[in-house]
């Protein structure tokens, strides 16, 4: 029972979530030379990190390069940082819950999502069906396995076609380039996605499954396998920072009230299950996917990306938890620092 949490304990970290976006005016003002140092040292310091191992419960993700390393860093005024590898592109995994959960808080409004699926933490595995049959479906969220299926299908469509074709755009909008599916590794995890199938029947048991369940667990494969690098990812990343305007292609992909409801989930439950050891060490609302991706948001300011397959046995990229963790340290983004007025 080691990852069961209260729930006042689960609302608790939510509050503080929303309190990091309250305080993100005590971040201090960062210049490009400080950027450029920052991104140079925590990639000049983690390259040669050899902890983890790629995710290797999906084949393909066993295959990549476990040497890719790139970080990318992206401001809410459009400026680009990288270093590192920025051509090689890996399977955006449960990072893609985040911005498939922008597009039905954007179709619906947060109260939906509230209702439908619920947005507290759960305190146990991401994939956790017991999670499920305690609550009979109810208060779990868009970024674990069974609230990501059940968002997957709630986006509008008549069918499945359309439902992935508009998953699909979201996130090619977020990106600010049309986006792709990585059709081996969809493959691969199509041929054995058995659990997320019992997790979306169950929820279909207890009428919290809005499509059905074996189509639904399909596009969200799909939306898993969707291909990115580190350029992708912080572009994405920023334009949450940015209140759902992309600072690179400077159109609105979703409004500002959006991203308010987004933000607080992945502060609570972004990380797996160290989810709340990120936010105590970062202050930062986060994503993680197994394919080696994390996304790290700075309201008003960034969004910050790593790419690193290597993963620790939470399922978080070991080189990208130590890089950004070294630049929001360097910068002085943590929200929580605050700085007394004398």
């Amino acid at each position: 029972m080691k990852y069961i949490i209260s729930k006042h304990a689960a609302k608790c970290i939510l509050l503080a979530g929303l309190f990091a976006t309250f305080t993100i005016s005590n971040v201090h003002a960062q210049t490009k030379e400080q950027i450029e140092k920052a991104l140079d040292n925590a990639y000049n310091k983690n390259k040669d990190l050899k902890e983890g191992k790629n995710a290797d419960y999906i084949k393909e993700l066993a295959k990549v390069d476990p040497n890719v390393f790139g970080i990318a860093i992206v401001t809410a005024d459009g400026q680009v940082y990288t270093k590192g590898d920025l051509k090689t592109q890996v399977s955006i995994q449960s990072i893609s819950k985040v911005f498939t959960m922008a597009k039905v808080i954007e179709e619906n409004g947060p109260k939906f999502v509230m209702d439908k699926i619920g947005v507290d933490a759960t305190g146990m595995r991401f994939n956790s069906i017991v999670a499920v049959e305690m609550q009979k479906g109810k208060e779990i969220n868009p970024l674990v396995n069974p609230g990501a299926i059940a968002s997957s299908s709630l986006v509008a469509g008549k069918d499945s076609a359309a439902k992935w074709k508009s998953i699909l755009q979201i996130h090619s909008d977020f990106a600010g380039r049309p986006l792709s599916l990585d059709m081996p590794v969809y493959i691969s995890e199509a041929g054995d996605n058995l659990r997320n199938q019992a997790i979306a029947h169950l929820l279909y048991a207890y009428g919290r499954m809005y499509f059905d369940p074996v189509q639904s667990t399909d596009i969200y494969t799909k939306q898993c396998a969707i291909a990115v690098n580190a350029k992708d990812l912080a572009v994405m990343a920023a334009t949450l920072a940015n209140g759902g305007y992309n600072p690179i292609t400077k159109k609105t992909v979703v409004k500002p009230e959006t991203v308010k409801y987004v933000l607080p989930v992945m502060a609570t439950a972004g990380l797996y299950d160290d989810a709340g050891q990120w936010l105590y060490a970062t202050g930062l609302p986060a994503k993680s996917g197994v394919g080696g991706g994390i996304i790290a948001v700075v309201p008003g300011k960034m969004g910050i990306a790593v790419i690193s397959p290597p993963l620790s046995p939470a399922g978080n990229s070991v080189r990208a938890i130590y890089a950004i963790r070294q630049i929001v340290e360097e910068l002085g983004l943590n929200p929580y620092q605050i700085t007394p007025k004398k």
